[in-house]
């Protein structure tokens, strides 16, 4: 038996990356001769073959393939359509193509493209669908995926590492000089609701008339300038530029740096097809306050305080609330540790994802 792991950009700081370098690992762990395949690769230490060589070494009758789909990429699903062992799709969720609307005709279509590929995915057969969250394995299925296919596995992640980490200890320091710190972890693009975020930061410091602080943390992307735009317009019509710290590609030692300075994580995002950045504020000890859209609420479970409604003046009477009451705050980081320990460790994604194999292995 051999294990193909078919991705089209592989790169060490993306989630849908870090879930398939871990996947590999953990099979070639098991002692099955697994390899990489992708179109590209970036900043990995991993070996990668060409996607195109992929039918060469696996896809026979007694083989393992796992594509990650996060985005359009016809050459997988005909890959899959060769393939004739046990094949595994885990959905990673495409961003619907409304949120690029006037600002990437390049990234709508992309998405409009991606987005058409699910149904045909799901004709493919696979012999297993897996979802980073309920809510992709729903699309799934709403899209044709047999149910009884269907599973729903949390991608593997690289916050152990993060947490032995060394804090970048300028940034630290230059974060905690009084001022209270909201944090939000994610990459610049408009499902992500910065433009909400900053309204309820400015409710806040209009409110509360304390030192308060707004640590943004997020590739910016050249082609979603417009949304860019539009959020430094946002932050200086509200009078903002001293108030926020914007961190464009963080290394790891200033993600934690930011993490552990600041007093609460707040989200006000969209769409999530799960929400990494959540699960790292509950290991590394941050208070949540989030949107509850999409996979949010199940990925945050009892660990926060989420709102379906987006009122700025609720955010941030909710973390003057979380600022002022020590048991609300204390409780909540109990349940956040609690709850990644308990679902989002290494160690139970481990044996969950060993044991959705369990009819190949």
């Amino acid at each position: 038996m051999k294990a193909a792991i078919l991705i089209p950009v592989l790169t060490s700081k993306d989630a849908v990356g870090a879930d398939a370098i871990a996947m590999a690992a953990i099979l070639d762990g098991l002692g099955i001769q697994t390899r990489l395949f992708c179109d590209s690769s970036e900043g990995v230490t991993c070996r990668t073959w060409p996607a195109d060589r992929l039918l060469d070494f696996a896809g026979g009758p007694s083989d393992l393939v796992i594509y990650h789909y996060s985005t359009g990429w016809p050459k997988a699903l005909e890959i899959l359509r060769r393939c004739r062992g046990f094949r595994v799709l885990k959905y990673h969720n495409i961003t619907p193509p409304e949120f690029f609307r006037h600002i990437s005709p390049d990234y709508e279509s992309g998405c409009i493209r991606g987005r058409k590929e699910i149904a045909v995915a799901a004709a493919l057969g696979c012999e297993l669908y897996l979802g980073d969250s309920a809510f992709n394995s729903r699309e799934l299925v709403e899209n044709g995926v047999d149910p009884a296919r269907t599973g729903t596995l949390a991608p593997f992640h690289r916050i152990d590492e993060i947490v032995r980490a060394e804090a970048d200890i300028e940034l630290l320091n230059a974060l905690t000089d009084g001022s209270r710190n909201f944090l939000m972890v994610g990459r610049v693009a408009p499902n992500k609701g910065h433009l909400d975020l900053i309204e309820a930061f400015s409710a806040y410091v209009r409110a509360y008339r304390e030192p308060a602080r707004l640590i943004m943390v997020g590739k910016i992307d050249p082609r979603l300038d417009r949304y860019t735009d539009a959020i430094r317009e946002r932050i200086a019509a509200h009078q903002l530029e001293r108030h926020v710290s914007w961190i464009n590609g963080a290394s790891e030692a200033q993600l934690k740096a930011a993490y552990l300075a600041s007093h609460v994580f707040m989200i006000l995002s969209d769409h999530e097809g799960f929400c990494v950045p959540l699960i790292e504020s509950m290991a590394l000890s941050t208070p949540i306050i989030a949107h509850a859209s999409s996979a949010v609420p199940e990925t945050l479970g009892d660990a926060g305080i989420a709102w379906e409604e987006k009122d700025p003046w609720l955010y941030a009477a909710s973390a003057a609330r979380l600022f002022a009451d020590d048991d609300l705050r204390n409780d909540l980081l109990e349940r956040g540790r609690r709850r990644y320990r308990d679902e989002y460790s290494v160690d139970v994604l481990r044996q969950r994802f060993i044991d959705f194999l369990a009819p190949v292995l």
